[in-house]
């Protein structure tokens, strides 16, 4: 038995695919700025903020951290109608996404802080900075330089995971595949070619953000 793959057939509909690529590298760029800065709050809260902030920010951090995404997803996009909160596939898709990241991040980034001497606490404390400032100049930068790669990380593994946001009509790569696969049925050739597509997105993203992160975090050097 011969099996005959066409890949032209799934590559012909290459606008549908570049525009699943660029909804894909959207959702993550936006999930991935915010929910790296809900992340930093929450590891605030967690390691320095008040114990009724502490909890409500910890019972959070588990309920997502187990508890699969795609539930979360559907929570927010078919469950929030109920209580007369609307929202279309992409907002929902966005905001599964930053509550998902920000829950990862936020353990992440805690573990960095609590990494971080305590004697540069002390010192910035001699030098009358306030808790926050203290936070934000002195035990944020080194705390991100440690953990930066794991963060990095995280971001690719909810990039790949937007896959399921197709589950909700976000047209995204996934979405497309599948859509391109139903109108020519080679729906081998059409996930081999989305597999290939993630693939590279994730090897690129992963290039620019420690590209990135040399530039912003390390001084343009590891160290």
């Amino acid at each position: 038995m011969s099996i005959e793959l066409d890949f032209w057939a799934v590559l012909a509909e290459w606008p549908l695919l570049l525009k699943g690529l660029v909804w894909t590298l959207g959702l993550t760029t936006v999930s991935a700025i915010v929910g790296v800065l809900v992340g930093i709050a929450c590891a605030w809260a967690r390691t320095e903020g008040p114990t009724v902030l502490k909890w409500v920010v910890g019972a959070y951090v588990e309920l997502i951290r187990n508890t699969p995404f795609i539930v979360q997803l559907f929570f927010i996009f078919f469950g929030l109608p109920a209580m007369g909160v609307r929202l279309t596939p992409e907002l929902a898709s966005v905001i599964a996404m930053v509550v998902n990241l920000g829950a990862y991040a936020a353990e992440i980034v805690r573990a960095g802080v609590q990494a971080t001497p305590r004697g540069q606490i002390e010192a910035a404390i001699s030098l009358a900075l306030t808790p926050l400032q203290t936070f934000i100049r002195v035990v944020l930068p080194p705390a991100l330089r440690r953990v930066w790669p794991a963060l990095v990380s995280q971001i690719i593994i909810v990039m790949l995971g937007s896959a399921v946001c197709g589950q909700i009509a976000t047209e995204e790569l996934s979405y497309a595949a599948n859509l391109i696969q139903s109108r020519n049925f080679r729906a081998f050739e059409a996930f081999i070619v989305a597999t290939v597509m993630y693939l590279l997105m994730a090897i690129a993203i992963r290039h620019v953000l420690n590209r990135l992160g040399d530039r912003l975090l390390f001084g343009g050097r590891r160290g």
